[in-house]
This record gives structure tokens, sequence and C-alpha cells, in this order.
């Protein structure tokens, strides 16, 4: 069964970390851990420099990776890719972006709620690591495992934002 938007106990809407290919739940899950580790790094006062720090560090993932895609399909095709296939490239890949709406929400409110920016960061990271528990057992889920697989499936997914937190913590 294929992860989808009719599916019970996956995420829905913007957070969802499982998409509809395997190229975007990949991205989505590597947003996530992207928008985690620029919180954790961040050292801005505001919460407001904090999302921008996000925004643009995963807007310029997304270019770098797409960029790439097309470089690629030149090298390996051996002839100058069509505006189709640029254009085609152009529009996908956003879930690197997009996963992170909800940890990037949870920020944004806390900020409007006056909560000092770790807390608001801290908050947030929190909000990653779950996405990424939820990732891993959604995998474990698709993959056919046991839940004693999955449980290991989930942890090891969200070991990647328990060492955000941690990282956060040890800088500041």
């Amino acid at each position: 069964m294929a992860a989808n938007e009719d599916s019970p106990t996956s995420v829905s809407g913007p957070a969802r970390v499982t998409r509809h290919s395997e190229e975007a739940t990949a991205a989505g899950i590597y947003g996530v851990i992207v928008s985690a580790a620029v919180m954790a790094a961040a050292h801005q006062n505001t919460v407001v420099a904090v999302e921008l720090a996000v925004l643009v560090t995963l807007v310029v993932y997304w270019a770098a990776e797409r960029y790439a895609r097309v470089v690629a399909e030149r090298i390996h095709q051996g002839h100058r890719p069509t505006w189709a296939q640029v254009r085609q490239q152009l529009t996908v890949g956003w879930e690197i972006v997009t996963a992170s709406a909800l940890p990037l929400t949870v920020l944004a409110i806390l900020g409007l709620l006056g909560r000092d920016v770790d807390v608001a960061v801290l908050w947030a990271l929190i909000c990653s690591t779950v996405l990424l528990c939820v990732a891993g057992w959604e995998m474990g889920r698709h993959g056919q495992l046991t839940r004693a697989e999955r449980l290991v499936s989930a942890a090891t997914a969200g070991a990647f934002g328990a060492l955000m937190v941690l990282f956060k913590a040890v800088l500041h």
C-alpha cells in the first residue's frame, strides 16, 4: 500500500512527511532534517530571523538539487536538456521546503505568543523529531516490517531530530 492522502495513519496536509513518490518522500525527510539543523545552529535573536534562515536555506538546497539534476541529465544524456525537461525539474522536489511547514508553524506561533526564541526553536525541533518518527513508522508499515522493526525504524528516524535537539542544547 503506497502512502497517500487517504492513508489513515499518515500525517496529512503540507506537514505530511510521506508523499506520493519515493523521491518526494526522500525530499520531505531531507527537508525536515535540514530545517532542524538550521534551527539548531541558528544564533538569531528573533523567530522571524530563524524562519527566514530556514526558508532561505531550504530554497537554496532545493535549487542546488534541481540544478544538479539538470546538469546530470546533460552529462548522461549527452545533449542539452529541453525546456520541457528543465521546466519539469523546476516543478518537483518542493517537498524539501514544504515538509517543514509544521515545525515552522510551531516556531511562528510560539514567537507570536511571545515565547523566547530558544524555547520556540526547541518546540519546533521537537515537532521535527515527531515528524521524523512518523516517517520512520510509515516506512516500516509500507516496508512490511514487524511492530518491533517499525519501532526501531521510527527511533532511528527520530534520532536525527533528537541529535538536533542535543546540538541546540550544546550550542546554547
